[in-house]
């Protein structure tokens, strides 16, 4: 076996090492609106933004936040859906020297104090409706400043008349704020501010951005992702999609950009080639269906989730989705049945990608055109990418076909957590990044995820991996979406559990699924327990919150107990 045996799967198109330039990110933008001036950077609700207008909006914002104080290294928060404020805002800290936080903006008071204040925040952006959970939180904060903007401020008319009676009637409030002391309008910065910038030098190991992690095995960590980390990123994405013709693309912008996966393959790729983003403010299937068909997209990025609600939806014959020529789905795994039949609807290309925030995102993917395609694989590592498999606390791969926890190497790891070495130092392990992913390699190269460490189910002894049971289940014809998780088991230890989303108009009995596991599982993967509900708990980006449904299976057998107890 080669040290690389995945090398030899790669198709002549992709180069197996690249050349990563050593810029800062925001140099991209500049070269794309003298090189496509009058082309759309932006479509948003109707509005088109050049690539001028772009450029030159976050030269006036980077203008801005410097008269504010921002200096190099200074921290600046998003707390905005996708919209055009949100990519100006993006490039202009990155001229003024700063460094981007991205803020989701469905955050709770808790969750927003407690970014703000870990990342010295000095500045935050959002949008109006969010000014006042914001101006409760910041005496609590590093907060200095707050620019408001609505999504109003880039629609074309009459929507920008109507858009504040609908968010009004949708959120029960109007909120104005007034650009004075601490307060911006974002109107306003663009109105009155002349772009005058204070010249930044920037090295190549430079933050660009704070991307926090979910937080689901301890309070979210500030990933720290520099210049070179994302542009890397971004030039493995560009030879992966070699068919893609430069300026010429439609990239769906329905991932938020508080996403890394959205911020990375929409945001920065789009930018660096001179693509149009199309960008979808809040995510509905139906308005993502009337966007594919109207505007046209060939590259379409996204989740599982995504790509299952919209060939699930019942009006999908209605529209036109045969422009999509590529996707890659990612932040969770793909199911089979989805990404052959979303592959006979559009006539594109879905695969599944790999990766983490702490890897900007991508680090593994299957090839979209020409190469080996391998049932139920996460793909090879990209160019300049290398993976192995690690066995319990040792730095040596394990053989072929061996489960171990997948570790990866590369110019897109990140250099570590904000303010925490001892978490930066757990992991890595000699120079290996430590994902947390149970998997393993064949012999061709190709990985293979069976779980997440955490999320492995150990019911009387047996180690049970929630996706290979999810991918049984999602093969019955009745089922849209399904999550398995191992919940308490006084006998067990722990005993499989699935929650199960019906599609419209299907019905099915717990011994039905139980009959139909048995045919293709081992007796103790089987599921003992069915849920049958409406919808899943989910993150921003669609991928299913399993720990969600094991900390309220929780509760609800120590509420049982209690009520026991008090009888």
């Amino acid at each position: 076996m080669t040290q690389k045996p995945w090398l030899s799967a790669y198709p002549p198109e992709i180069p197996t090492t690249l050349e990563y330039e050593q810029i800062p990110l925001q140099d991209y933008l500049t070269r794309s609106s003298k090189k496509y001036p009058n082309k759309t950077a932006i479509h948003f609700m109707g509005k088109d933004v050049s690539f001028q207008e772009f450029h030159e909006s976050a030269l006036k914002f980077a203008t801005y936040l410097q008269k504010l104080g921002v200096a190099k290294g200074d921290r600046v928060a998003i707390m905005l859906p996708n919209c055009p404020q949100g990519a100006v805002a993006y490039y202009g800290i990155l001229y003024a020297g700063g460094i981007v936080v991205q803020t989701n903006p469905l955050y709770t008071e808790r969750e927003l104090t407690y970014q703000m204040a870990d990342s010295g925040a000095k500045v935050i952006i959002s949008l109006d409706i969010l000014f006042p959970r914001i101006s409760k939180i910041r005496k609590d904060t590093s907060l200095e400043h707050i620019i408001v903007t609505g999504i109003k401020d880039y629609l074309p008319f009459p929507k920008n008349v109507i858009y504040p009676f609908i968010q009004k009637k949708e959120h029960g409030l109007s909120v104005k704020v007034e650009h004075r002391g601490i307060h911006h309008l974002y109107t306003e910065i663009m109105k009155s501010t002349k772009a005058d910038l204070i010249h930044v030098t920037f090295e190549k190991d430079d933050i660009a951005l704070l991307q926090y992690t979910g937080g689901t095995t301890g309070p979210p960590k500030g990933v720290e992702l520099t210049h070179a980390n994302l542009i890397s990123n971004t030039e493995m994405c560009n030879a992966w999609l070699y068919e893609t013709e430069e300026g010429k693309e439609t990239i769906m912008g329905i991932l938020p950009f508080f996403h890394v996966y959205g911020m990375t393959t929409v945001l920065i790729f789009a930018v660096m080639k001179g693509h149009r983003m199309v960008l979808v403010p809040k995510f509905d299937f139906k308005t993502a269906l009337k966007e594919i068909d109207k505007q046209k997209p060939t590259l379409f990025p996204g989740a599982p989730t995504i790509y299952i609600g919209l060939l699930n939806h019942p009006d999908l014959s209605k529209y036109d989705l045969s422009s999509i020529k590529a996707c890659i789905s990612g932040s969770a795994s793909l199911p089979i049945e989805v990404k052959e039949k979303f592959e006979q609807v559009t006539g594109g290309k879905l695969v599944e990608g790999y990766g983490l925030t702490e890897t900007s995102p991508v680090a593994l993917a299957n090839f979209v055109w020409d190469g080996l395609e391998k049932r139920g694989s996460i793909g090879v590592p990209w160019p300049d990418t290398d993976a192995c498999i690690l066995g319990p606390g040792s730095s040596e791969s394990l053989p072929v076909g061996e489960i171990g926890e997948i570790a990866v190497k590369g110019p897109q790891v990140m250099t570590g957590y904000w303010n925490r070495p001892d978490d930066t130092a757990e992991a890595f392990r000699d120079g290996w990044f430590l994902t947390g992913d149970l998997g393993y390699m064949d012999e061709d190269g190709y990985f293979y995820i069976v779980d997440r460490k955490k999320d492995m189910i150990i019911a009387s002894g047996f180690n049970i991996y929630p996706r290979e049971i999810e991918e049984v289940l999602y093969e019955h014809p009745a089922i849209q979406e399904c999550i398995v998780a191992g919940v308490p088991d006084p006998y067990r230890g722990e005993t499989v559990k699935a929650y199960i989303v019906l599609k419209d108009g299907q019905s099915v009995t717990e011994k039905d699924l139980d009959t139909y596991c048995r045919k293709q599982l081992a007796a103790f993967k089987v599921p003992k327990k069915y849920e049958f509900r409406d919808d899943l708990p989910k993150t921003a980006v669609g991928k299913i919150l399993r720990r969600s449904l094991v900390e309220e299976e929780r509760k609800k057998q120590t509420e049982v107990q209690d009520t026991l107890k008090s009888s």
